[in-house]
């Protein structure tokens, strides 16, 4: 029997949001999905399965906003009955710079709120995490703006290999554990 694994994508909903550095994890599970739809969940998730080797990994985007993520996945990760070893987060890491990617287990929330609404949900921080780095603004800009505004263009040239490097890590972390996962991506 296959293993099912609980892909998530954190972000905003909505068209103002879709292209920001706040949704660099939506824009990753755009990549892990292959072009396949998304369709709505009772759990207020759009989802969508896809196969990984063996496993299957439901990849999903909240339909609600990125501090309010820890119900909708907790009641996901209910419905399919996935513990918690078996979830992935993929989130946007202002403590990165742009195109650095870290994976890791657990760890604090750092101040991210979509973190800290999943660690509420699931009385635990254990779960796996896709940090995709963002960087921080420069000068004086407040980052809860930065976060909501697009990639500069220089970024965005780099954003098809960077998210393309997202899925990869997932596809890794799946098929051949974390150990080897951060030896491979987290240099």
């Amino acid at each position: 029997m296959a293993d099912r694994w609980l892909v998530v994508g954190l972000g905003n909903p909505g068209d103002e949001y879709e292209k920001t550095r706040h949704n660099v994890g939506q824009l990753v599970l755009d990549y892990l999905s292959s072009g396949q739809k998304f369709s709505a969940h009772k759990s207020r998730m759009q989802i969508c399965e896809v196969k990984c080797g063996s496993n299957i990994l439901v990849l999903a985007k909240s339909r609600g906003f990125m501090n309010e993520s820890g119900g909708p996945t907790k009641a996901l990760a209910d419905f399919y009955k996935v513990e918690t070893l078996k979830i992935i987060i993929i989130h946007d890491e202002l403590d990165l710079l742009f195109n650095a990617l870290r994976i890791k287990q657990g760890g604090g929330d750092n101040g991210h709120n979509g973190l800290k609404s999943l660690t509420a949900s699931f009385s635990t921080s254990d779960y796996y995490r896709i940090r995709m780095g963002i960087g921080r603004p420069i000068g004086d800009q407040d980052p809860a703006d930065f976060v909501l505004k697009q990639f500069a263009k220089d970024e965005k040239k780099e954003l098809p290999q960077f998210m393309q490097r997202g899925a990869d890590a997932v596809e890794s972390l799946v098929l051949n554990g974390l150990d080897k996962s951060q030896s491979s991506f987290n240099g």
